[in-house]
């Protein structure tokens, strides 16, 4: 049974609109099942937002993305975080998998086959614990078309329920990270990017995220994600158009058929692993740099 797609909307008709096409166009879509689920407006909403949410829901409705489709529009807003939560949850829980899409990816015509086939593969291997769609645009040089790395990723997804079931919606573990200089090194993947930074600020509800908290599920349990060689997905939502990112973020990432035939054995594939975070971390000096920068102009 190929596994139930959930594809979370709010107010970017223009994105939702690239997403369902790209999802329209990938061999599996006329046999597979997607379930929307629509967030509602804020109570402040003005005008504008309105309409866009409005122009958001008719486009999902406007056809039949895929082979059937379920949407659940909600009336008022309850923010990603917890949509997501709750839509993955529920899905999952009736099909013991899922894909998950927000409303601001492009997908290559491959990306459900290449998802299907990881979760079949391994729904019985306890250590694999997310199948990832998204790749860093780096040359990773192996034989094989995916292979594994020891962290999540919330662009294009798929788990298992035995996976989601240990989901930490209540950041039990940051209490080990605290106390544990090496650990939170390794959380921060040997440096490269702040997650643990990211969970405090979730703690301390500064953020609402649900994916600093699956990541420190899967952390938590030695879980490795599968990634592909080269990606299946892009972002075209680091625009500034988001509520989660306000910031416009170029990407030089292109999107081909590249089909995932040969996956890798279980385990970190550490020339991958050096390359991914060798970018992330110059990516974020680029983005310190940048912060600095503006508050030299501000000040």
């Amino acid at each position: 049974m190929l596994a139930p797609i959930t594809l979370f909307v709010y107010n970017r008709p223009f994105h939702t609109r690239k997403t369902l096409e790209s999802l329209e166009k990938n061999t599996l879509a006329k046999e597979s099942e997607l379930f929307v689920f629509a967030d509602g407006p804020k109570e402040n909403a003005s005008k504008e937002q309105l309409e866009k949410i409005i122009e958001t829901r008719k486009i999902i409705q406007e056809r039949n993305w895929c082979g059937k489709v379920h949407i659940f529009e909600k009336e008022k807003n309850v923010g990603l975080a917890k949509s997501v939560i709750a839509g993955v949850s529920e899905i999952i829980d009736k099909y013991g998998k899922i894909i998950v899409l927000e409303d601001d990816l492009l997908l290559s015509v491959n990306f459900l086959q290449y998802m299907n086939d990881g979760l079949d593969k391994y729904e019985k291997e306890e250590k694999v614990m997310q199948i990832a769609g998204y790749m860093y645009p780096v040359d990773i040089k192996i034989d094989n078309d995916a292979f594994f790395l020891p962290f999540t990723t919330s662009w294009g997804w798929a788990t298992w329920k035995r996976v989601w079931d240990n989901f930490d919606k209540n950041d039990n573990g940051l209490e080990k990270l605290e106390n544990d200089r090496k650990l939170r090194y390794k959380f921060n993947l040997d440096g490269s990017y702040p997650y643990y930074k990211m969970l405090k600020n979730q703690v301390e509800k500064d953020i609402d995220s649900w994916a600093i908290r699956f990541y420190l599920t899967i952390f938590m349990r030695n879980g490795l994600v599968l990634f592909p060689r080269r990606t299946l997905v892009n972002n075209i939502g680091m625009d500034g158009s988001g509520v989660h990112c306000k910031i416009a973020i170029k990407q030089d990432i292109i999107i081909d058929n590249f089909s995932v035939k040969n996956f890798d054995d279980i385990a970190v594939r550490s020339e991958a692993k050096k390359e991914v975070y060798a970018f992330l971390k110059k990516q974020m000096n680029i983005i310190r740099r940048g912060l600095r920068f503006i508050r030299q102009i501000l000040s």
